[in-house]
C-alpha cells in the first residue's frame, strides 16, 4: 500500500506472476501493472493473470514477454507468443535481457549471451511489440546482477535507432 504514492509501475517479477494476493493487492492501487510472463506459462495463460489485475478495476496493465524456458539452464523467445498477448489488448514489451539467461548455468548463477540483444530486440519490434524492456549498466561485467545479459549503456543509443528505424519502415505504412 505504501508504494502507491512513489511508484508510476509495479513490475510483477515472472516467477510471481501466478500469486493472486500479490496481483490483487498491485492491482488495487491502479498503477500501472508491468506483469512479466513467467518462463513457465503459456502465452495464452496470461489472460488470467490479467482478469485478476482487472477484476479490482484495473486495467492499466503492461504484458512482459521474457522467455520460455526450453530444457534445462536455456530460455527461448517464442515469438508467437507477441501476437498471442497482443490478443488481450495491452501493450506487449519484450524483455531483451532477460530473455537471454541461462538459468543457474554458471555454476549457481545465471549466464547468457547479450550478443543476442540487438538481433532479438529488432525481431520483436518487427513482431509490433509496443516497448522493450533492458537491463542496462556502463560496465556489465561488474553489474551486481544480470552482468552476462546486461547491455552495455554505451551500445543503448545504437539500439534505440535500429528499433525504431525497423518499427518505422514496417509501421508507417500501415
Amino acid at each position: 500500500k505504501f508504494v502507491k504514492n512513489i511508484l508510476d509501475v509495479i513490475q510483477i517479477p515472472a516467477f510471481l506472476s501466478r500469486q493472486t494476493d500479490l496481483i490483487l493487492e498491485a492491482a488495487k492501487t491502479k498503477k500501472i501493472i508491468n506483469i512479466k510472463k513467467a518462463q513457465f506459462m503459456a502465452p495464452y495463460d496470461i489472460k488470467y493473470v490479467i482478469e485478476k489485475i482487472e477484476s479490482v478495476g484495473n486495467k492499466n496493465i503492461l504484458i512482459t514477454e521474457r522467455g520460455t524456458s526450453f530444457g534445462y539452464n536455456n530460455l527461448v523467445v517464442d515469438f508467437r507468443s507477441f501476437l498471442i498477448m497482443k490478443e488481450f489488448g495491452y501493450p506487449v514489451i519484450y524483455d531483451a535481457t532477460h530473455s537471454l539467461q541461462r538459468p543457474s548455468a554458471l555454476e549457481g548463477t545465471s549466464g547468457g549471451d547479450r550478443a543476442f540483444i540487438l538481433p532479438l530486440a529488432q525481431a520483436a519490434v518487427a513482431c509490433g511489440v509496443d516497448g522493450i524492456f533492458m537491463e542496462v549498466h556502463p560496465n556489465p561485467k561488474k553489474a551486481i546482477s544480470d552482468r552476462e545479459t546486461s547491455l552495455h549503456l554505451k551500445d543503448v543509443e545504437n539500439l534505440v535507432k535500429r528499433v525504431l528505424k525497423i518499427r518505422d519502415s514496417i509501421y508507417e505504412e500501415a
